[in-house]
């Protein structure tokens, strides 16, 4: 029998009793008519079309992302008292840009302990990864 399963939005070729015993009660599958899978089709049409528009305003953000500048409390020779973290990242980011982008997202290719430019990556999207230079300055 040819069942849709839900979860995953593809046809499948299952045994008719599990079918009817464990998928449709469990709501995790329909039956495959051909109405079905024309909605199933329309419907991974409009999730394609979400991703790209999502990817182009990713892309777009991603170009605005340069430099951002985070100014410290450093030493004689330059060494930060504390070190930058991916969370003072996103706060210069939001007062410098405007926008509000995860913690959990940058990624700092190094640890940040004393002034200097860094780079870090910002995961905008699935598809789309931002270099930023981040630059440490004295308070």
């Amino acid at each position: 029998m040819k069942v849709i399963l839900l979860e995953e939005d593809r046809i499948a070729e299952v045994a008719d009793g599990f079918a009817r015993n464990y998928l449709f009660p469990k709501k995790l599958a329909i039956s495959a008519t051909p109405a079905a899978i024309k909605q199933m089709e329309k419907k991974a049409e409009v999730s394609r079309h979400k991703r790209e528009e999502e990817k182009k305003v990713a892309q777009d953000v991603a170009g605005k992302l340069t430099e951002v500048v985070i100014k410290a409390d450093a030493g004689e020779e330059g060494k930060l008292f504390g070190s930058i973290t991916t969370s003072d990242v996103s706060s210069a980011i939001s007062s410098s840009f405007g926008l509000d982008v995860d913690k959990r997202k940058i990624n700092l290719n190094e640890q940040i302990k004393a002034i200097g430019v860094y780079t870090a990556s910002i995961k905008l999207h699935r598809d789309v990864v931002a270099h930023l230079n981040v630059r440490i300055e004295k308070k």
